[in-house]
């Protein structure tokens, strides 16, 4: 198995550098995907989370929702405390078992997840930076996405900056053109991926570095918002 980490801004177009990626076989872990997968109705998570906030957590059909746990939880830090140890065990769990599903294979697992840069994981042998400028992602938010400007620009400063996230980085796909532009990257992206060694097939994956796993809550609505649009 390779095993790297591919991040973005909110408006890179990360969504799409990953879809490109499974395209050629790339086995992708989506952090916001596990996020909703773990809260799915009947899932133990979303009972505890309706124990501890109540019944207006949870929608007419049974599903979470997330814009009234967000408006309970980020107002209030012990219910985000509560709300983080719910949830963040069971992200942790569910990454860390599709991970280790495919360590005795030759497979390129891709962990995707929006705020790598601000929840590090260690075990990981590369970074993929997907990069554009922070005009480009106003623009993308505010047209693609239905932002206003103010809002857009609220969103990505609770963000790393576009030099922590570059810092470190071992391939940096810069997606400020369109897909022609990007077409050649993702080539190139493959290739450097390929040319990693093969993790041992007795590789443990430790996950975040300092055992708390953080991915799938953000200020903006429970699960992070950090899936680009097309670019």
């Amino acid at each position: 198995m390779i095993l790297v980490g591919l991040t973005g801004g909110i408006g890179s177009g990360k969504s799409t550098v990953s879809a490109a990626l499974a395209a050629r076989g790339a086995v992708i872990v989506d952090a916001d995907q596990v996020v909703r997968d773990v809260q799915q109705p009947g899932s133990p998570v979303l009972a505890k989370l309706a124990e501890r906030f109540g019944a207006q957590v949870i929608a007419a059909d049974g599903s979470l929702d997330r814009p009234a746990l967000a408006a309970i939880a980020f107002a209030d830090p012990d219910a985000l405390k509560d709300l983080n140890g719910i949830v963040h065990p069971a992200v942790g769990a569910e990454m860390n078992r599709q991970v280790m599903q495919h360590v005795a294979s030759e497979r390129v697992v891709v962990l995707d997840i929006p705020l790598l840069t601000e929840n590090p994981r260690e075990g990981l042998q590369g970074k993929i930076v997907v990069d554009v400028p922070l005009e480009t992602q106003v623009d993308r938010l505010v047209r693609f996405r239905g932002f206003d400007e103010a809002d857009a620009r609220a969103r990505i400063s609770r963000q790393a900056t576009r030099e922590q996230r570059l810092e470190g980085a071992g391939f940096v796909v810069d997606n400020s053109g369109d897909t022609a532009a990007l077409a050649p990257q993702i080539e190139q992206l493959w290739r450097w991926l390929q040319s990693l060694p093969q993790l041992p097939a007795d590789y443990q994956f430790a996950g975040r570095k300092d055992g708390v796993d953080k991915d799938g809550v953000d200020k903006d609505g429970v699960d992070k918002d950090g899936a680009a649009p097309t670019a």
